[in-house]
C-alpha cells in the first residue's frame, strides 16, 4: 500500500507524534492513508488509543529499525 502522506516523527517524544499525525490526517482526504514513522516507546499505545478515540482506521503497525511505521486511514 503507498500512503496519500508520510510524517517522519522520530525524534519526537510524546505527545508530538499524535499530534502531528492528528494535524496531517486532518488535511488529508477522508479515505486516504497516513505513514507515520515513531520511535517514542509510548506511541505503541497512544497511536492505537488516538485512532480507536477519533474514528480513524489503524491499518497496521511494522517496526522497523528502531522505530515503527504506522498506517492510518482518514476516517470519512
Amino acid at each position: 500500500m503507498t500512503p496519500d502522506k508520510e510524517i517522519d516523527a522520530r525524534g519526537l517524544l510524546c505527545p508530538l507524534p499524535v499530534l502531528k499525525a492528528r494535524k496531517a490526517l486532518l488535511a488529508l482526504a477522508p479515505g486516504a492513508v497516513l505513514s507515520l514513522l515513531a520511535d517514542d516507546a509510548l506511541a505503541i499505545i497512544d497511536i492505537p488509543h488516538f485512532c480507536s478515540q477519533t474514528g480513524h482506521e489503524l491499518l497496521g503497525m511494522t517496526e522497523g529499525k528502531g522505530f515503527r511505521t504506522y498506517l492510518i486511514r482518514r476516517a470519512s
